[in-house]
């Protein structure tokens, strides 16, 4: 008699354990930013030798040791530090592309604000299938969890092994897990994007260095200062200061802003999830 009733139970653990592992995260993003990086690297390197180090950029043609004639020669003569600057906006730049496509898609197709409401309104109503239709409306992240939530909270409906407190901490036990799930996605990329925020400063304030270096240097030279040098020095200077600054305040208008989108979405997680908790607590006994 044991085996016999033992033996129905296997399959629907099998099943439940495959349902775990279908569960996935909604966010779609780059997986390995140091590819992001490597590709952007070579586009500067490629943009700063040709495209601002061609020979119609400076009198003569000459990229050494003209005198710039525009912007881009200009900027080429900021020196190797250019680059490496380049290649540090252009990654803050495709980063913060690459989590506005990931982060929308987490939102969903709807409004994430009407979408919460109209949940609520489902529960109060004890709707919990036309709930679980929204969510696969919706789609994203927040729908995701609610909908993983909602099939634990109709499992638990129609349990009647489990005391009431058992369910509820089931409940809130799925609400977590489907969040944990999610929110490492929301927040991938994000710690490169602040790091580049002082990092992009840093190397901008080295090529200011660098750059008052050679400047001094020709003042201090023998006779006559050297004014090719002098002005090669203070164009590094200046050009690097520009690209630090630009890629510092990039970054951290980049950062606060995917930060709050995802305070939001988190905010309106727990918000369901509390309300899922509490709708099963006041229609059970």
């Amino acid at each position: 008699m044991e085996s016999q009733n033992s033996k129905p139970q296997a399959p629907q653990s099998m099943a439940a354990k495959v349902k775990k592992e279908e569960k996935i995260s909604q966010v779609r993003g780059i997986r390995n930013a140091f590819l992001v990086i490597i590709a952007c690297a070579i586009c500067a390197v490629c943009i700063f030798l040709f495209a601002m180090g061609a020979p119609g950029n400076f009198e003569g043609g000459d990229a050494a040791s003209g005198h710039p004639l525009n912007l881009a020669g200009t900027v080429y003569k900021g020196g190797f530090i250019v680059p490496i600057l380049m290649t540090l906006l252009l990654t803050v730049i495709v980063l913060s592309i690459e989590r506005w496509i990931a982060i929308s898609s987490a939102s969903g197709k709807g409004n994430t604000t009407k979408f919460v409401a109209d949940i609520k309104a489902d529960l109060a109503q004890n709707k919990i299938d036309a709930a679980m239709q929204r969510c696969k409306t919706q789609k994203g992240s927040v729908a995701s969890v609610v909908y993983n939530t909602l099939v634990k909270y109709k499992e638990m409906d129609a349990n009647t092994i489990l005391s009431k407190e058992q369910k509820l901490t089931t409940l809130r036990n799925e609400v977590e897990e489907a969040t944990a799930l999610e929110m490492p996605s929301l927040s991938q990329n994000l710690p490169i994007i602040a790091t580049l925020t002082t990092l992009g400063t840093l190397v901008g304030l080295l090529g200011t260095v660098m750059g008052m270096i050679k400047s001094f240097q020709a003042l201090a030279s023998s006779g006559s200062p050297d004014s090719t040098e002098l002005s090669t020095g203070i164009s590094e200077a200046l050009v690097n200061t520009a690209f630090g600054i630009a890629t510092g305040a990039f970054a951290v208008i980049s950062y606060n802003f995917f930060t709050n989108k995802i305070d939001n979405l988190t905010y309106a997680i727990d918000e369901i999830g509390f309300s899922i908790v509490a709708t099963f607590a006041a229609t059970h006994k």
